[in-house]
């Protein structure tokens, strides 16, 4: 068993990576492997909403990060998404990334157990923790949660090891995502047997 955890700051070895390796110690307690995945600082194309992914089963812009991130997390068994916040938001390429990651997957993340983690320097840090969670949720995926919002405060490197309690809530995150993924099994769960229905607001 393996979770990914995903660092969606520019920075390698911010405090976004600091809060996720301590969720991956927690989980590596239980005898799970975890892998702390960053995205990198080179630009990336956002979706356009062409569609053609339907068509070919992956996104037509091939050969960047987000291939090898999406086979990642087909693999993974768990999936932790973590970003700092940048104007109450999640960082303009990982949004670009998830986009496109998400909307090409065509269900295969659902069942999947996943968190996301919010790093902030004061504010703003709950709308960027929600923005990520829309992409859980709306991917039926089991959304794992902790013993408070899995927000942790920090600006400057290092300075998220001094938030005691962000630090606790990010191992209750681990030990809960250890649970989901040792007793959620994504292979054995229930498919709804009827085709998706699209309804349009206007029409």
């Amino acid at each position: 068993m393996k979770v990914l955890l995903v660092n969606g700051s520019p920075h390698k070895e911010g405090n976004t990576y600091l809060a996720l390796k301590e969720v991956a110690s927690e989980i590596e307690k239980y005898g799970i492997e975890t892998e702390i995945f960053h995205i990198g600082t080179k630009p990336v194309q956002g979706c356009i909403a062409c569609g053609k992914c339907a068509e070919k089963g992956s996104c037509v812009f091939s050969g960047d990060i987000v291939e090898t991130l999406q086979e990642k997390m087909r693999e993974a068994d768990g999936i932790v998404l973590g970003t700092p916040t940048y104007y109450g938001g999640p960082t303009g390429n990982f949004c670009s990334i998830l986009d496109r990651v998400f909307y090409s997957s065509h269900g295969s993340f659902k069942y999947k157990p996943a968190s996301a983690v919010a790093v902030c320097r004061r504010g703003g840090a709950t709308t960027a923790l929600e923005r990520l969670e829309k992409y859980i949720t709306i991917s039926e995926m089991p959304h794992i949660t902790s013993q408070y919002w899995n927000i942790i405060y920090g600006r400057t490197p290092g300075e998220v090891l001094q938030d005691a309690e962000g630090l606790q809530t990010m191992r209750a995150l681990g030990k809960n995502m250890a649970y989901a993924v040792k007793n959620i099994p994504a292979k054995d769960a229930p498919k709804l047997d009827e085709p998706h229905e699209m309804t349009n607001f206007i029409r």
